[in-house]
């Protein structure tokens, strides 16, 4: 029972790992190197006389 157990284990361990390498993949499918992700931009915020400013301060607007 429990050699059955371990293989349908290793069977769905290896089923699920193709999913991860999807995105590494070009359209022949050879792996390439991933893209790193964007950071995402900074919040900044002016003040009504146009002066970077706290965001959540009366006034300040995004930028």
């Amino acid at each position: 029972m429990l050699k059955k157990l371990l293989i349908a284990a290793s069977l769905a361990a290896l089923a699920g790992s193709p999913a991860f390498s999807a995105p590494c993949r070009d359209a022949k499918g050879k792996f390439i190197k991933c893209p790193e992700k964007a950071a995402a931009p900074a919040k900044r915020c002016k003040d009504a006389k146009g002066k970077f400013a706290k965001c959540g301060t009366p006034g300040a607007k995004p930028a």
